[in-house]
This record gives C-alpha cells, sequence and structure tokens, in this order.
C-alpha cells in the first residue's frame, strides 16, 4: 500500500485510517505498515458474529474520529461479511445506505472491497447491484498473468469515462515489506487492457443470442460503466472499430458479435 494523501486533509489533522477485514491474511501483512505509520489502524473482526459487526465499526469510528479530529479513510476488507448474503435484497439496501449516511455524517471517504461475480464483468448478488448503482467510483484490481504484480483500473467514475482513466501498477516490495505503487501502465498496453474489458462484455451480451438492438448494447454499458449515454455511445464505436461487432444487415439497428 502507497498513500497518497489529498489535498483535503488539513495541517491539525491527526492522519487516521482505518482498516476493517474479516480474514486473518488481510491483518496479518498490515503488521509493517502499522509500525511504520501510527496512524494507520487495522482490525481483524473475523472472530466477531456477523450481527455485531458493524456496531464495533461504529464505535471504532467514532473514537477515532474524537482522538484524531477527523478520518481521512476507512476500507472494509469484505463487505459481505457484514450481511448474512449477498442475495438478501432488503439487507443489501440497508447496507449501503447506511454507509452512505455514515460517510455523509464523517465527511469520509469508505473504500469496499467485493468480488466480481463468475462472469467477471458486475459485482456479486444484490449486494453488488446495489453498489454498482450507488457507488461514487468502482475500481477493479486484477492480477497480470505471469508477473507479481497488479493492476488498478477504473470501471465507474462519477464524472468522464472510466476508459480515459489511466491504468496504475503495483506490486509487492520484500525491501519495503508492503505494496508500492509502481507506475502507469504504457498508453499501448491500457488499450489492449480496455479492448479486452470490452470483448468480455460483447461475450456474455451476446450469449446464446445473434443480435442486440443498439439500445440495448448501450444501456448496458451504461450499467456497467456508470456513464452516460454519450459516452456509451463511444464506447459502441470502439467495439466496432476493434471489429468486435458489427451492424446487422438485416436489421441495421442491431449488432451483431463477430468474435469467435
Amino acid at each position: 500500500m502507497d498513500l497518497r494523501l489529498t489535498p483535503w486533509v488539513q495541517p491539525s489533522m491527526k492522519i487516521c485510517m482505518i482498516m476493517l477485514c474479516c480474514c486473518t491474511t488481510s491483518s496479518n501483512r498490515s503488521t509493517n505498515f502499522i509500525k511504520t505509520f501510527g496512524w494507520f489502524k487495522a482490525y481483524s473482526l473475523v472472530s466477531i458474529s456477523r450481527t455485531e459487526r458493524m456496531r464495533l465499526i461504529l464505535e471504532s469510528m467514532d473514537k477515532h474520529y474524537y482522538e484524531s479530529g477527523g478520518i481521512h479513510l476507512v476500507i472494509k476488507d469484505g463487505i459481505t461479511d457484514l450481511l448474512a448474503g449477498v442475495n438478501d435484497e432488503e439487507s443489501s439496501v440497508q447496507l449501503v445506505e447506511e454507509l452512505f449516511r455514515i460517510a455523509a455524517i464523517n465527511n469520509i471517504l469508505i473504500v469496499c472491497v467485493l468480488h466480481l461475480a463468475p462472469s467477471g464483468l458486475k459485482l456479486r448478488g444484490h449486494l453488488g447491484s446495489e453498489v454498482q448503482r450507488k457507488a461514487t467510483g468502482i475500481l477493479l484490481i486484477e492480477k497480470e498473468l505471469d508477473q507479481n504484480t497488479s493492476i488498478v483500473k477504473a470501471q465507474k467514475v462519477r464524472e468522464g469515462s472510466p476508459l480515459e482513466v489511466p491504468i496504475v501498477r503495483f506490486g509487492w516490495s520484500n525491501a519495503e515489506g508492503r505494496h508500492v505503487y509502481l507506475g502507469e501502465v504504457d498508453k499501448e498496453s491500457a488499450q489492449t487492457t480496455r479492448i479486452n474489458d470490452l470483448k468480455e462484455i460483447a461475450a456474455d451480451t451476446f450469449k446464446g443470442r445473434p443480435l442486440v438492438s443498439s439500445k440495448e448494447l448501450r444501456q448496458i454499458l451504461q450499467e456497467t460503466f456508470g456513464v452516460q449515454d454519450r459516452t456509451a455511445r463511444s464506447y459502441v464505436k470502439m467495439m466496432l472499430d476493434a471489429k468486435i461487432i458489427e451492424k446487422s444487415n438485416q436489421f441495421p439497428s442491431d449488432f451483431r458479435l463477430i468474435l469467435p
């Protein structure tokens, strides 16, 4: 973790970042980081019942908020561990609303970790659908093949196009005992990654379907990336230019998949 603090932090504020996880691995890996930066607080909730976890999260946030004069960031590693299941629609909506309420009251950023569905395109369950709709931004972390590094790319941003956000790389440093920032991915590799993302979306969209209308394809792109119709149209053009899809000769307003 190579943290760069954002400008809104006031000089008088004692920086406080809290990491909450429901597994032992993340806490163990945080040990060196905690020793280096005293303002970084990590808690493992693995031994706490699901019904008690949110209460303890709120209590710990209140404690550090008043001790430090504010909290810069809260990371919840494993948001699904606050629910009985990712497909419980009512509790998923309530949880996301509660996180929004906490963020607004404390004026903080809350980062939640959630795994993708098996298709690799959407977040898991009803919880994932709710997060996909409400989140200010969504970042995807992917491990690079044959390398001991990972990339971070935007799937959704509040304004603009996520495909225009630079893709960054990070990896583990044995010397520093933590993950470190390794710079931005070069433009050619970044473009290849973006085209592959559009290929995955197209393959999933056209599964078992010979044709998909232009309107439906744009709606799917809007929901996946959290963009407006104009940006979705530019993604459709990218898919056409990359020869992922093509217009149907019989139905000009429909597209068909070119990929095998």
